[in-house]
Order: structure tokens, then C-alpha cells, then sequence
């Protein structure tokens, strides 16, 4: 199968390095220092469940050298939605489909509206995996699967062709017979994963076991739930105990990949994941005032670390 990885970060190098790693027709789209290693050094998965090095890669930051794609593996970072959209539109002519395996849910809808809605299916990813440093992905625990599925429900040979090519190259994939109610049930927990160890500083091993953060974490949940259901979206009644459950299995260390952005100084996405919770609550008259808080706390962080106070400076307001 002729993949691009569109993005190639946590999710698309690991992903991405299985496929090439069974014998697909993979380019990884990079940029910079990260390029640069990959081109030099090859793509190396650190994961102490399925460490891997691909030494053959083929690496670009021209996605026009890459030529027409059964699937582009959607992996941009969610404020690069429309832009990687439209410089991806030549790799699709041939009946190719975008899948994107990112955070939030409002990508597939831009997608749609740029690529037309022939050439999209929804895609989930469950992992946790970061840079560790150009070249280098690391992979904490030992989740890692996806869901594929067209959003209209019926069968999409696009789809199947995809889960085949995963599940040959041993990736734990399934077929979503209900792809929006997945990509929902998914933001559920991401939105408190990211909320909660964002506001913390703290991996989900801290937040679950203290009383005050748990409970954070919960409310930050319950709040998403109940605007998914407001937007017609059937999640069961016990869905953030189960979460709740599901979390305490998790690795200590596990921590979002806005965290790492977080300490990193990086541009954050939390427009797209507390920041859509209230914008979506908003609209259907559902209260998220933990969300908000959470948004609220982090806003001065969303384009990359502020600049610090200049020496001499007096704060406003300050006497």
C-alpha cells in the first residue's frame, strides 16, 4: 500500500515505522532537525513493548515529490488542519482518502470541506508516544491501536484496504461501525487527560491518586460528556466511570501530548480540546465552567511560552 505520514510525530512515526517496516510504500513528511535525523540516522521507536528502527526511510518536507497515495496518514499538528489539507490535495487523485489520527474532533469536518467527503474516513488513535529527540519516538506502555471507519456507516473499501495493510503489519486495528461516536468517546478522555496533567504540571500517575486532581479530572470528563450527548452523540450513561476505571491501568508517567508541548515551550492545541468543550457546550446550552477554568489557566500559553518580564519591568497594576 503507497502511504504518506503527514506529520510525522508521535503517532504517524509509530504507526508509519510498522507499515514500512512490513514492506509498505511509506514517506514520512518532516521537517527540519527531525528531517534531517531521520534522512541521516533512519526513524527509531523506543518502547519497551515494540522498539524499532527503520534504516530505509523515505523522508520529505516537499509533499509535492511524493506522488499519488492510497491513504495519507493525518497527523498534523490540529491549527496545521487547513493548510497540510490543502497541500495535500494532489496526493489524493487517484480515489486516495485521508484518515486523520488526531486530537480534538473538529478535523474531519475541515478535511471534508477541502478534500471533499469521498476522500476522508475517520481514524482513532490510541497511544502514548511523544519526540524524544529528532529522529527518535518514544512509545510509554503498551497501547497502541487504531479505529478507521467511513462516517456515513456504510462499508469503504478505502477503509478495509487500510485495515488490512495494519493488520499485516501487526498493528491491533479495527473497523468503527460508529466512527463519530468513537472520535467523541475518545475526546471524553483526552480532554481531561490533557486538561488535568496540563493545569497539574503532573502525569496521570499524580492526578488519579489524589483526591482534589481526580476529582478534576473527573469533572473535566463529565462536562464533555454531557455535551457530547446535548450534540447527539449516544454515550452510555456509565461511560466516565469506565473511563475512570480505564485510567487507573494506565502508566504512572503517562502524560498528554499537549503536556509535553506545555513544558516544552511549544504552541499548545488546547483551542481544539478544552477550548472546543466550551465552544461546543456554549452552543448547546450545556455549563462547562471546569473546562473553561482549565482553558482560562493555559490561554497564556497557547502560542508557545510568553516572554518573561523584562528586568527593571513593574507589572500592571503592581505598587
Amino acid at each position: 500500500m503507497r502511504i504518506a505520514v503527514m506529520g510525522t510525530g508521535g503517532v504517524g512515526g509509530y504507526f508509519g515505522a510498522k507499515l514500512a517496516l512490513a514492506g509498505n510504500d511509506v514517506t514520512f513528511v518532516a521537517r527540519g532537525k527531525h528531517l534531517e535525523a531521520i534522512r541521516r540516522d533512519g526513524l527509531r521507536i523506543e518502547s519497551e513493548s515494540t522498539p524499532m528502527h527503520v534504516t530505509s526511510v523515505r523522508a520529505t518536507d516537499d509533499i509535492a515529490s511524493v506522488g499519488p497515495v492510497d491513504a495519507v496518514m493525518f497527523c498534523v499538528k490540529l491549527w496545521d488542519i487547513e493548510s497540510a489539507a490543502q497541500a495535500i490535495r494532489p496526493l489524493l487523485v487517484n480515489r486516495g482518502v485521508a484518515i486523520p489520527f488526531q486530537n480534538g474532533i473538529d478535523s474531519p469536518a475541515v478535511l471534508a470541506r477541502v478534500l471533499g467527503a469521498e476522500h476522508v474516513i475517520g481514524g482513532i488513535a490510541y497511544i502514548a508516544t511523544s519526540i524524544a529527540s529528532p529522529g527518535v519516538v518514544r512509545h510509554v506502555g503498551s497501547m497502541a491501536r487504531l479505529r478507521v471507519g467511513a462516517f456515513d456507516g456504510v462499508r469503504s473499501d478505502a477503509a478495509e484496504a487500510f485495515v488490512e495493510a495494519a493488520t499485516a503489519a501487526g498493528v491491533e486495528i479495527a473497523l468503527a461501525a460508529d466512527i463519530r461516536r468513537g472520535l467523541w468517546e475518545k475526546f471524553v478522555f483526552l480532554s481531561a487527560l490533557s486538561g488535568a496533567t496540563c493545569l497539574t504540571r503532573q502525569p496521570l500517575g499524580v492526578v488519579r491518586a489524589d483526591p482534589g486532581m481526580r476529582g478534576t479530572f473527573e469533572a473535566i470528563m463529565r462536562e464533555t460528556w454531557s455535551v457530547a450527548r446535548a450534540h447527539g452523540v449516544a454515550l452510555a450513561e456509565d461511560f466516565v466511570d469506565k473511563q475512570l476505571a480505564f485510567a487507573d491501568t494506565l502508566p504512572y508517567e503517562m502524560r498528554a501530548s499537549m503536556l509535553h508541548d506545555l513544558v516544552a515551550g511549544n504552541r499548545l492545541e488546547a483551542p481544539w480540546l478544552c477550548g472546543a468543550v466550551v465552544r461546543l457546550g456554549t452552543e448547546a446550552g450545556v455549563a462547562t465552567p471546569v473546562n473553561a477554568t482549565v482553558y482560562a489557566a493555559l490561554l497564556p500559553y497557547v502560542n508557545g511560552a510568553p516572554e518573561p518580564p523584562r528586568a527593571g519591568s513593574t507589572p500592571a497594576g503592581a505598587r
